[in-house]
Formats: C-alpha cells, sequence, structure tokens
C-alpha cells in the first residue's frame, strides 16, 4: 500500500491487544505510518472505543475515510466475554476490585438461561460511573476515581441477541449482538442483580462490527511488518 492509499482513505481491521487504550493504538499506527513514509501528517481514528481490559476488534480509518468513522460507529457489534456472579466491582470489571459479595446457591443453569430472555429487545441501561461519557465537562471516570457522586442518565439500547456459550462455577461466558452505545459492563452488573445476586465483568472481546470481522483484523506487530521498511 502506498501514501497516496492511507491519504486517500483506508480503513484497517486491527485485533486490539489487552491493557492498550484505542486512543494509544491510533497513535501508534499513525506513528508508524508517517514514519514509514516520511510525511508529517496523516489523519487515523477509530471507529468505536474498546476498554482498556477488553480486545478484539478496533475499525481504525485513515485520510478522507476518517468521514465514515461516524457511520462505523453507529452498526450493530458482537461481543463475547465472561460474567463472573456473586461479586461486584465499582467500575463494573476488573480494573477495579471486590466491593461486595453475594448468595449465588440458588441460581441454576436453568435460571442462568432464562433471565437472558430479560434483556432483549430495546431496553433501558445506565452507564458505568467508570466511563468516559462527559458531564458537566468532565468525565464519569473522574468523578468516580474523586469519590464523588453524579447523577447518572440511563439511556436506551438494543441487544438484538444474548446468547449463554457455557458455564463453569460462577463464570457464565456468554455471547451478544447489541446496538451502539450499548455498555457490557453495565450489561454484567444488571444480568447479576436480575439473578438477585451480583455480577461483573472478568473478560470481553468485540468480535464484530457491521460486516467487519475480527477474524479479518491483524495484530499491530503484523500491520507495521507490512509497512515499508524505513531506510
Amino acid at each position: 500500500m502506498t501514501v497516496e492509499d492511507y491519504q486517500s482513505g483506508q480503513v484497517l481491521l486491527i485485533d486490539k491487544p489487552l491493557h492498550w487504550t484505542s486512543f494509544q493504538v491510533v497513535n501508534k499506527l499513525r506513528w508508524e505510518i508517517r514514519q514509514a513514509f516520511n510525511i508529517k501528517k496523516i489523519k487515523v481514528g477509530h471507529a468505536g472505543t474498546l476498554d482498556p481490559l477488553a480486545t478484539g476488534l478496533l475499525v481504525i480509518c485513515t485520510g478522507k475515510m476518517t468521514k465514515q468513522i461516524d457511520t462505523f460507529q453507529g452498526q450493530i457489534k458482537e461481543y463475547t466475554g465472561t460474567i463472573v456472579i456473586g461479586s461486584t466491582t465499582p467500575s463494573f470489571d476488573l480494573e477495579t476490585e471486590i466491593n461486595e459479595t453475594f448468595e449465588t446457591a440458588h441460581i441454576t443453569e436453568d435460571l442462568i438461561h432464562k433471565t437472558t430472555k430479560q434483556f432483549i429487545g430495546e431496553i433501558e441501561q445506565f452507564p458505568p460511573v467508570f466511563s468516559a461519557i462527559k458531564k458537566d465537562g468532565k468525565r464519569l471516570y473522574e468523578f468516580a476515581r474523586a469519590g464523588e457522586d453524579v447523577d447518572i442518565k440511563s439511556r436506551s439500547i438494543t441487544i438484538q441477541e444474548f446468547e449463554i456459550t457455557n458455564i463453569s462455577d460462577l463464570n457464565i461466558e456468554f455471547r451478544v449482538v447489541c446496538s451502539k452505545g450499548t455498555y457490557i459492563r453495565s450489561l454484567a452488573n444488571d444480568f447479576g442483580k436480575a439473578l438477585q445476586s451480583g455480577g461483573h465483568l472478568s473478560a470481553l472481546r468485540r468480535t464484530k462490527i457491521g460486516d467487519f470481522d475480527v477474524k479479518n483484523a491483524l495484530s499491530i506487530d503484523d500491520f507495521i511488518k507490512n509497512l515499508p521498511k524505513k531506510n
């Protein structure tokens, strides 16, 4: 691929590694493209954030294709992951430590499968307080880390599919197909409540955005290997 290809616009599918922010991936790719072609500027952006503790599909746009980012962001997404039942964390995932534990003796496999039906269709969901949503000019996680209470409004989201793929002790593996704006961490927390217990997310992987599939994505290292070698 030439520098003109990147400038006129490309859609790059990247498999985001664990612990990287989406912003770090964009910065890394922008820097590598600039170095490879010895150019000062290139537009690079992503079509939908993944949390640092999540892996999987990042749709990266370059050049003129960055104008399509909003279109890609609005497409249906698919995730797989693991919910741990019987305990909660303030962030609804492993970013923070367990703050409360709950009974799980009453939870059966049948109850787990039946409970998923409560979440199919259009539902109201409260975003996690540990999120990048802005309120009064600040990110919600800034309020959370400062220990400040903040009023969070629910939003309407759509879950097309919620499938339990494996149950092992307190670990529930799942696949979800959902609309833009869905927080899978909130789904894990709400699912635990619906089981009359608690729940938090221990693993998350984005597998699809619209017609884009993580099976066709490159690792960051493989993308860099495919760039022209620096002189």
